[in-house]
């Protein structure tokens, strides 16, 4: 599955992604504006906000209120820097978390934050 995330000023979300997190363009095109971009295997795709686009409702910040899209990395130290040094406030600060599956336990260390438009990432990395 890779999300196709409508966003309100395609410019500052593509450095957002690109600059500050790190994402790497797999696909641009104009008209409008949109990229198809990848951070390891985690894949998204950004579109501008336009009139005849999938739009099933007006769009009111935060955008994407009810999901949170989990992000694995293998060095989440190295992407929070990233985004401290940017200064982007973190949603939830890095903190390790133990989740029940089924009759194991999966840990992983994770913080979230949200890009420009407020669509919620949880970046997170296991813990072994």
């Amino acid at each position: 599955m890779v999300p196709e995330l409508t966003v309100t000023d395609f410019t500052a979300s593509l450095y957002f992604y690109t600059e500050v997190l790190e994402f790497q363009i797999m696909v641009r095109r104009s008209d409008p504006e949109f990229a198809y971009i990848n951070l390891g295997e985690a894949q998204l795709m950004l579109e501008q906000y336009h009139t005849e686009g999938w739009n099933t409702a007006e769009l009111v910040k935060p955008l994407g209120r009810g999901v949170n899209f989990q992000i694995e990395v293998d060095d989440i130290k190295c992407v929070l820097t990233r985004v401290r040094k940017h200064g982007v406030p973190l949603y939830r600060d890095l903190s390790e978390n133990t989740y029940r599956i089924g009759k194991t336990e999966a840990c992983q260390r994770e913080f979230l934050v949200q890009d420009p438009d407020g669509y919620l990432l949880r970046f997170c990395q296991f813990i072994e």
